[in-house]
């Protein structure tokens, strides 16, 4: 057993591993990644395998730096079949859909800024790119060991990161390999503490936040409920760019948490993703995966999907209708990492308003317009125009749906023997201090992976 390692390798966008063992290659993720103008540029490049002669993919959960190329494997050859969770299979529809629309509407934006004589822009893949992707797909339950090619079987365990995340067990050739995927933080809200495992030859692990500490979840919550008061006091609004699948079902259901608490009644609360409301109907269906705490939150009373202020725009002129409130608004937009999307938009309108709160609510890549105003910018570039940055900025990072360094520790904790390791999903500092915990409480060597280096299981 050999894996390749091709995302995600010294940097947390990108996540792509491939697996060769008992003779078949197995690709881990087929991710985009995000950032830089470089990076972004990168993902039309060619892949460096021929797509056609991967046996089968597995994907760990649905954010687009994790299934975002997926579609551009397909149109270049990969015919086999995609396994995942079954949740993880209704929303990946959902993400690449609207990546898809999303290089459309960009090239189109570019293409109309260009000079006549130049080349157009040619999105990354299309719509149509996308339904041959999903025919391939095959929902697989938490826990059931399945034989997904002959001589290679997989199980999935929850990683507690979105909805239908999961961790990866893959065994073939008498070894076995685990892939962490993305882990959440024990305690999240809505959904369940990640599953630990305990056997494994070679461990893939993530490493995203693996050089810090959240801080405790209940004073990142009061933090919140103070930022609201503030801007209703400054009489502006609050912008929260977060992805449409996870984070912005936990923002709401803190929302009917502390509906009263936090004078919720007096806003007008958007949560603007054409997306929104299929996620919402993914989320009911798949109840069943969330922790107790949240199946009575759901059917209590504000029920967070349906609080009585909430509006869910789809529409184009229903979002750009939103940028007509001065005061008064709190606006949950993709993307994330606010380098795409509709928050583009209203960072346009209220960034140079002094009485605009902008909060992010989790990791920010280096390159990102999200990263550039974390990091203090006084100004940015948005649509080929430079804004002043009025709006008062703040980072709430108690609310990342990744494990912090003591999250992660404690799950390795859980192997034994302790397994030959690979960090992945971080950038350098944050691994090398991951690796460095790691080899001093449990005396394994962590080998940073790099983009095209092997290792043998």
């Amino acid at each position: 057993m050999r894996v390749h390692f091709h995302g995600a390798a010294g940097q947390v966008t990108g996540s792509m591993h491939l697996v060769e063992a008992a003779g078949k290659r197995v690709l881990l993720d087929c991710g985009l990644q995000q950032g830089s103008q470089e990076l972004e540029a990168a993902n039309a490049d060619p892949f460096p395998f021929d797509a056609a002669s991967i046996d089968a993919l597995v994907l760990s959960h649905a954010h687009i730096d994790h299934v975002g190329r997926v579609p551009l494997l397909v149109r270049r050859g990969f015919r086999g079949p995609i396994w995942t969770q079954r949740a993880t299979a209704d929303l990946v529809p959902i993400m690449l859909m609207d990546a898809a629309s999303l290089a459309e509407s960009d090239a189109e934006r570019q293409n109309r800024r260009h000079d006549a004589g130049e080349p157009k822009v040619v999105p990354l893949y299309s719509r149509d790119d996308v339904r041959d992707a999903l025919d391939l797909l095959q929902p697989l339950p938490y826990d059931a060991r399945t034989t997904i090619l002959d001589g290679v079987d997989i199980a999935l365990r929850d990683a507690g990161h979105i909805l239908g995340s999961a961790s990866v067990e893959l065994w073939a050739d008498g070894r076995k390999l685990v892939f962490s995927g993305d882990l959440g933080p024990r305690g999240t809200p809505i959904l369940r503490d990640p599953t630990p495992i305990r056997e494994a030859d070679l461990l893939l692990m993530e490493s995203t936040y693996g050089d810090r500490n959240h801080r405790e979840r209940s004073a990142t919550i009061r933090e919140l409920g103070d930022i609201l008061d503030a801007a209703w006091r400054d009489g502006g609004n609050v912008l929260i760019p977060a992805f449409a699948v996870g984070r912005s079902q936990e923002l709401l259901y803190w929302f009917a948490r502390h509906w009263d608490d936090w004078n919720l009644a007096r806003w007008q609360i958007f949560l603007d993703s054409p997306m929104a409301g299929k996620v919402v109907k993914v989320y009911e269906r798949h109840h069943g995966l969330f922790d107790a705490e949240a199946r009575e939150t759901w059917r209590g009373t504000p029920n967070p999907f349906r609080l009585p202020n909430l509006h869910i725009t789809e529409s184009a002129d229903e979002s750009m209708a939103i940028n007509r409130i001065e005061r008064g608004a709190i606006v949950i937009a993709g993307s994330g990492m606010a380098n795409g999307g509709r928050i583009l938009h209203h960072l346009k309108h209220n960034i140079g308003r002094r009485g605009t709160h902008v909060v992010f609510v989790g990791y920010q890549s280096v390159g990102t317009l999200g990263r550039r105003l974390v990091d203090g910018a006084r100004w940015v570039r948005i649509h080929g125009r430079d804004y002043r940055v009025g709006a008062r900025v703040h980072t709430v990072g108690g609310l990342s749906a990744h494990a912090d360094q003591h999250g992660l520790l404690e799950w390795f904790g859980h192997f034994e023997p302790k397994p030959r390791l690979a960090l992945v999903h971080g950038e350098d500092l944050a691994r090398e201090a991951l690796a460095g915990e790691i080899g001093e409480r449990h005396g394994v060597e962590a080998v940073l992976a790099r983009p095209g280096m092997v290792l043998q299981a």
